[in-house]
């Protein structure tokens, strides 16, 4: 009789917080239980659709038979409009081309895998977003985390970055717009996060999926890559953020820097991508209309982020033991309960007893004595976030 297939070390290692918390959630669900979901950031899985430019230029192009394999690194006419907007938008006149992917995380996935060994390291913020860990844990390569100062707005602490790079250190993420916290960083800090990058040849990987998603007039976001042409740097976007498409699967990468320094790394990147193939073909022809055309669809977005994130800052105010820095971009808070000392038990009750999704602050590797951390999303509408803060309310006083 066969025996149990064993499978990998690698595989047991990786975990996803913001989805394995669904698991309990379904079944409650299925028991009969009603579940508020402010867990994941699909704003399609609320009151939000696709854009309207993005819905046409797809539709279009599976009607007109663009159905087949594309072009392994992207169809010509996306990746012209991600390097126009890479250069007049965001400001990075050193870029040197662009790929497309099934998403920004596959972009991000074969960039990292195509740059580390088993003996490198990475530094990434904490808290951070769990992909960089899952991918890094798969590869068997460190994940070194810097700190993002919660006092300061949740801003990058580069001294302790500098403190954690060593002649094994490859490359360094930045987040920003940040999540989980929303935070949005200053151009001093970005300033010095390139100096010190440069300073140790490493390469930044720059995740700018939330960059249109801006919700302080007083905050402006900066794309780091337009800091210093020099720097080698590879920045990620996508259309499942600004343009509510997640569920496309669209994400690109744009290199920059110097072409001497790139060119070998590049060509290791265009063998992972020759290698599976292509990205979604039909789904490519939305993204020059998505980056050409006046984004109509964004104001009416932002001002309902605004409305939800400010009920969200209030009632979180309202709550003892509870706090939160207000999140200036993004769709996402970060939230502080004092005196607590285990957040996913905090946050299986908060499921059990009263019906309320959110992640534990440890699936975003970030953990502190005396007080735990949680994300919540604030896509949902305005009524299902007040009963999802009544229901926390409640919680906190039992």
């Amino acid at each position: 009789m066969q025996g149990r297939i064993r499978p990998s070390k690698a595989a047991g290692k990786v975990h996803y917080a913001i989805r394995e918390v669904v698991v309990l959630a379904k079944k409650l669900e299925a028991e009969g239980r009603r579940i508020l979901y402010l867990n994941i950031g699909d704003p399609n899985a609320y009151d939000y659709d696709l854009a309207p430019i993005a819905i046409e230029a797809g539709c279009k192009a599976l009607r007109s038979a663009k159905n087949g394999y594309a072009n392994s690194l992207g169809l010509e006419e996306a990746i012209e409009a991600i390097l126009k907007d890479a250069k007049e938008r965001q400001g990075i006149s050193s870029a040197l081309g662009a790929f497309t992917g099934n998403g920004a995380s596959e972009c991000i996935d074969l960039c990292i895998t195509a740059l580390v060994d088993p003996s490198d390291n990475i530094l990434l913020p904490c808290p951070t977003y769990p992909l960089y860990s899952a991918i890094l844990n798969r590869l068997g390569v460190e994940a070194r985390y810097y700190k993002l100062d919660e006092a300061k707005a949740w801003e990058p602490d580069v001294e302790h970055m500098a403190s954690l790079i060593d002649a094994n250190t490859r490359a360094v993420v930045v987040i920003n717009p940040n999540n989980p916290t929303g935070s949005v960083y200053s151009k001093e800090t970005l300033l010095r996060i390139a100096d010190l990058a440069k300073s140790h040849n490493l390469l930044v990987f720059n995740d700018e999926i939330y960059d249109r998603l801006i919700l302080d007039k007083d905050k402006e976001h900066c794309c780091l890559a337009s800091l210093e042409p020099e720097l080698s740097v590879v920045t990620f976007n996508g259309l499942s953020k600004s343009f509510l498409g997640p569920g496309l699967r669209v994400g690109w990468g744009v290199y920059s820097g110097i072409r001497e320094n790139l060119h070998d790394y590049i060509e290791a990147v265009n063998r992972l991508l020759r290698s599976r193939l292509s990205a979604s073909h039909p789904m490519q022809y939305a993204i020059a209309p998505c980056l050409q055309e006046p984004s109509t669809h964004l104001t009416g977005f932002i001002d309902s982020l605004k409305e939800r994130r400010d009920l969200c800052i209030k009632r979180i105010a309202q709550i003892p033991g509870l706090s939160c820095q207000s999140p200036a971009g993004s769709f996402y808070a970060f939230v502080r309960v004092e005196g607590e000392s285990d957040d996913k038990a905090w946050c299986r009750r908060l499921l059990e007893e009263h019906g309320v999704v959110v992640v534990p602050g440890s699936g975003f590797g970030y953990t502190e004595a005396n007080a735990v951390y949680f994300r919540i999303v604030f896509l949902p509408p305005l009524e299902i976030l007040n009963e999802a803060f009544d229901k926390i309310a409640k919680y906190m006083q039992d």
